[in-house]
């Protein structure tokens, strides 16, 4: 699929802004990936998600580009200056006469606070682990806390055992409260889509307020909960979770469609990626502080100059709660020959990502 639109990017002979390319491209690569699927006899269709997430490498070369040609960085080229479009070109009538400089901040913000994931098989007391690494990594969650300062935690449940996440969530609001008590902790809840209903989130809510009211207290929003496909899960609404958090569509945010069948299923807020398209994360940016709902940028493992997309995201969209940043866990050994260029990014003390070098030419803060 990678090839394939990499052939129709390069036959591409119009010009215009990249969001104006993507928008005619995209449709191509859709086309493209519903021919592949039929060619190799796939059991299942290539998803939109997979074939966003595939071209989203070559829409950012295209924003990254055309930066460095008008010799501004990314997002000082959303404005009516360089564009010939109008937003309810892209999106609906509701954004008449408005570009996308409305809903961005030119300048970034000077830092982005960072959320750390705790995934299932992440060791959050020191009885879990069977047989130490000694890597010079942290292993447990106290030892992350320390390492990087820690202030916000993603913690990743099952949605299938009431039990275990409720007991997960109990124990890492315990261990982060003992290991810096001073500290007004936020936590980002994700249940992976297995949930199967809201009344099984209002359950873990319930029970997690009962068991510690101070950690459902840190709870600043709960992640994708049910399955993504929203069209054959409408009854998976989530009115009455949204009323005791903001609720937030993160797989199934494929395109503005998406957003607003989300938003009439009661979901309040959205997760952000460079992995979608940086093309689509300026106009969701835009939809979404049109409606009000909440915000948030989401990473995954993504080290490098990929890390330095998506933080670089956070910290040009106004209201952004914090951004994911696991790679520095995951595949430390991938961001080491960044450290010493970036280190406001990669080399993390206080919980915070330094962002105030994010103002070069182009899509990076390297050129």
């Amino acid at each position: 699929l990678a090839e394939r639109i990499a052939k129709l990017t390069l036959s591409y002979r119009e010009f215009g802004h990249p969001i104006d390319i993507n928008s005619a491209l995209e449709p191509e690569y859709l086309k493209a990936a519903a021919e592949l699927s039929k060619e190799l006899r796939l059991s299942a269709a290539i998803p939109k998600l997979c074939t966003l997430v595939t071209a989203s490498a070559f829409d950012a070369a295209i924003h990254d580009a055309f930066g460095k040609l008008h010799k501004r960085n990314c997002y000082q080229t959303y404005g009516q200056d360089l564009m010939t479009q109008d937003l309810a070109h892209y999106l609906n009538k509701d954004f008449k006469r408005e570009f996308p400089t409305q809903y961005i901040q030119t300048i970034p913000k000077p830092q982005v606070a960072m959320f750390h994931s705790v995934g299932g098989a992440d060791a959050v007391l020191s009885s879990e682990i069977s047989q130490r690494i000694n890597d010079g990594i942290p292993e447990t969650l106290a030892e992350w806390i320390k390492f990087n300062g820690l202030t916000h935690i993603k913690i990743k449940l099952q949605g299938e055992d009431l039990r275990w996440d409720i007991e997960r969530t109990v124990n890492i609001d315990r261990i982060a409260s003992e290991t810096r008590p001073q500290i007004k902790w936020q936590y980002c809840v994700d249940f992976n889509e297995r949930c199967p209903n809201v009344e099984y989130v209002l359950e873990y809510l319930r029970k997690v307020k009962e068991q510690t009211p101070q950690g459902f207290n840190r709870i600043l929003y709960l992640e994708q909960p049910t399955a993504r496909d929203l069209k054959s899960n409408r009854q998976n609404v989530m009115h009455q979770a949204a009323k005791l958090r903001p609720v937030v569509i993160d797989e199934s945010l494929v395109d503005l469609e998406t957003l607003l069948i989300a938003r009439e299923m009661g979901y309040t807020g959205v997760a952000l990626k460079a992995c979608k398209g940086q093309s689509q994360a300026i106009l969701m940016a835009a939809a979404a502080q049109k409606y009000k709902m909440f915000l948030t940028v989401q990473d995954l493992t993504c080290p490098g100059a990929s890390l330095i997309h998506s933080v670089g995201i956070a910290a040009h969209v106004p209201g952004v709660a914090g951004v994911e940043a696991n790679s520095r866990q995951y595949m430390p050994a991938a961001n080491k020959p960044w450290e010493a260029r970036l280190p406001g990014i990669f080399i993390v003390k206080d919980g915070t990502l330094r962002t105030n070098a994010l103002n070069q030419p182009g899509l990076s803060a390297v050129g």
